[in-house]
């Protein structure tokens, strides 16, 4: 099952990304909800919210060292929560997303836009990310009920 969330969040995340780079950086932008939500290109050269940018290097060895010791403790040390196995198959998807960006582009595609009206903007990002988030949010759902059963 680990595989499969694995291999299926890189794959959305490289055909999206891919479509990002032949649609978007042509025309910057695609409305989907005027004032709200848009598809919007942005080259990302830094981490989560822009930190650290033009740290390429630094960014590509800890994303990598994550990823080995994620990889190590879900598929050598096999932990039987079903939620944990998924969370951690999240994360490293998403990792593997933006780490494939980083290696080939040198920076990370970024490309949907949230936004209210001209008021607030939330940082540009891409699907790895949703990926990542959503495994991290997984994975505090798991801490606290395992914190609980102890």
């Amino acid at each position: 099952m680990e595989i499969i969330i694995i291999f299926l969040g890189v794959l959305i995340d490289r055909l999206t990304k891919i479509w990002s780079i032949n649609t978007l950086s042509k025309i910057n932008e695609i409305k989907i909800v005027d004032n709200y939500f848009s598809f919007y290109y942005l080259e990302n050269k830094g981490a989560a919210f822009g930190i650290l940018r033009n740290k390429l290097i630094f960014l590509s060895v800890v994303t990598l060292m994550v990823l080995i010791g994620l990889t190590f403790y879900l598929f050598f040390k096999k932990p039987k929560s079903s939620i944990l196995r998924v969370s951690l198959a999240l994360i490293i998807s998403g990792a593997i997303g933006n780490l494939i960006d980083r290696f080939y582009y040198k920076f990370v595609i970024d490309f949907i836009l949230l936004h209210y009206k001209d008021v607030y903007y939330y940082p540009v990002f891409n699907i790895a990310d949703i990926l990542v988030c959503i495994g991290t949010v997984l994975l505090i759902i798991y801490l606290i009920k395992e914190d609980k059963h102890e």
